[in-house]
Protein backbone atom coordinates (compact mmCIF):
# COMPACT_ATOMS: atom_id res chain seq x y z
CA UNK A 1 0.00 0.00 0.00
CA UNK A 2 1.29 3.52 -0.81
CA UNK A 3 -0.37 7.04 -0.16
CA UNK A 4 1.08 9.31 -2.29
CA UNK A 5 0.31 13.18 -1.32
CA UNK A 6 1.02 16.42 -4.20
CA UNK A 7 1.46 19.60 -3.50
CA UNK A 8 2.87 23.11 -5.21
CA UNK A 9 0.22 23.36 -7.89
CA UNK A 10 -0.94 27.23 -8.83
CA UNK A 11 -1.31 29.56 -10.94
CA UNK A 12 1.55 30.77 -12.81
CA UNK A 13 2.18 33.00 -15.56
CA UNK A 14 2.86 31.96 -19.29
CA UNK A 15 6.92 31.43 -18.97
CA UNK A 16 7.40 30.80 -15.57
CA UNK A 17 8.21 27.78 -13.15
CA UNK A 18 6.19 25.71 -10.84
CA UNK A 19 7.49 22.38 -8.62
CA UNK A 20 5.71 19.93 -8.01
CA UNK A 21 6.22 17.59 -5.04
CA UNK A 22 4.70 14.11 -4.57
CA UNK A 23 5.50 12.82 -0.42
CA UNK A 24 4.84 8.93 -0.29
CA UNK A 25 3.93 6.70 2.46
CA UNK A 26 6.57 4.36 2.20
CA UNK A 27 10.29 4.22 1.06
CA UNK A 28 10.42 5.70 -2.72
CA UNK A 29 13.10 2.73 -3.46
CA UNK A 30 10.93 -0.07 -2.70
CA UNK A 31 8.73 1.64 -5.12
CA UNK A 32 9.21 0.43 -8.97
CA UNK A 33 8.44 3.54 -10.06
CA UNK A 34 6.97 6.76 -9.43
CA UNK A 35 5.70 9.25 -11.87
CA UNK A 36 4.03 12.34 -12.84
CA UNK A 37 0.38 12.29 -15.48
CA UNK A 38 -1.69 15.16 -16.00
CA UNK A 39 -5.66 15.58 -17.36
CA UNK A 40 -6.77 18.67 -18.84
CA UNK A 41 -10.26 19.20 -18.72
CA UNK A 42 -12.07 17.05 -21.07
CA UNK A 43 -8.87 15.18 -22.32
CA UNK A 44 -7.58 11.97 -21.40
CA UNK A 45 -4.71 11.81 -18.19
CA UNK A 46 -1.28 12.12 -20.07
CA UNK A 47 1.85 10.56 -19.17
CA UNK A 48 4.46 13.60 -17.96
CA UNK A 49 7.57 11.53 -16.66
CA UNK A 50 8.22 8.96 -14.47
CA UNK A 51 11.51 7.46 -11.94
CA UNK A 52 12.06 4.31 -11.42
CA UNK A 53 13.55 2.83 -8.25
CA UNK A 54 16.93 2.59 -10.32
CA UNK A 55 16.71 6.21 -10.66
CA UNK A 56 15.93 5.74 -14.57
CA UNK A 57 13.78 8.45 -16.11
CA UNK A 58 11.48 9.08 -18.68
CA UNK A 59 9.44 11.68 -20.45
CA UNK A 60 6.63 12.30 -22.76
CA UNK A 61 7.79 13.92 -26.10
CA UNK A 62 6.63 16.99 -25.67
CA UNK A 63 8.08 17.68 -22.00
CA UNK A 64 11.42 16.62 -22.61
CA UNK A 65 13.59 20.13 -22.07
CA UNK A 66 11.12 21.40 -20.04
CA UNK A 67 10.11 19.17 -17.06
CA UNK A 68 12.62 17.38 -15.04
CA UNK A 69 11.41 14.43 -12.09
CA UNK A 70 13.86 13.90 -9.50
CA UNK A 71 13.28 12.92 -5.98
CA UNK A 72 14.58 13.29 -2.64
CA UNK A 73 14.68 9.52 -1.03
CA UNK A 74 15.43 11.34 2.66
CA UNK A 75 11.80 12.74 2.55
CA UNK A 76 10.42 9.92 0.17
CA UNK A 77 9.35 12.98 -2.04
CA UNK A 78 9.27 13.34 -5.81
CA UNK A 79 9.06 16.57 -7.67
CA UNK A 80 8.41 17.49 -11.27
CA UNK A 81 10.01 20.80 -11.82
CA UNK A 82 8.43 22.51 -14.98
CA UNK A 83 10.08 25.68 -16.91
CA UNK A 84 8.68 27.82 -19.20
CA UNK A 85 5.30 26.98 -18.33
CA UNK A 86 2.41 27.43 -20.96
CA UNK A 87 -1.54 27.98 -21.09
CA UNK A 88 -1.79 24.24 -22.68
CA UNK A 89 0.32 23.06 -19.46
CA UNK A 90 -2.44 24.12 -17.45
CA UNK A 91 -4.14 20.60 -15.69
CA UNK A 92 -4.98 18.73 -12.95
CA UNK A 93 -1.12 16.99 -12.10
CA UNK A 94 -1.22 13.73 -10.71
CA UNK A 95 1.17 11.57 -8.61
CA UNK A 96 1.53 7.59 -9.30
CA UNK A 97 2.88 5.01 -7.69
CA UNK A 98 3.69 1.57 -9.55
CA UNK A 99 4.19 -1.60 -7.20
CA UNK A 100 5.31 -4.90 -8.49
CA UNK A 101 3.67 -7.57 -6.52
CA UNK A 102 5.79 -10.58 -4.76
CA UNK A 103 3.36 -12.82 -6.69
CA UNK A 104 2.64 -13.14 -10.05
CA UNK A 105 4.26 -9.88 -11.33
CA UNK A 106 0.60 -7.99 -10.56
CA UNK A 107 1.59 -4.08 -10.99
CA UNK A 108 -0.53 -2.11 -8.35
CA UNK A 109 -1.16 1.12 -9.18
CA UNK A 110 -1.50 4.60 -6.80
CA UNK A 111 -2.78 7.49 -7.11
CA UNK A 112 -2.64 10.80 -5.27
CA UNK A 113 -5.56 13.29 -5.51
CA UNK A 114 -4.20 15.71 -7.86
CA UNK A 115 -3.07 19.41 -7.81
CA UNK A 116 -4.40 21.83 -9.77
CA UNK A 117 -1.98 23.78 -12.29
CA UNK A 118 -3.22 26.95 -13.82
CA UNK A 119 -1.02 28.65 -16.75
CA UNK A 120 -2.66 32.16 -17.54
CA UNK A 121 -1.83 35.77 -17.25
Amino acid sequence: QVQLVESGGGLVQPGGSLRLSCAASRNIFSINAVGWYRQAAGKERELVATITAAGDTNYADSKKGRFTIFRDGAKNTVYLHMNRLTPEDTAVYYCNAKVVGSIGGIVYDYWGQGTQVTVSS
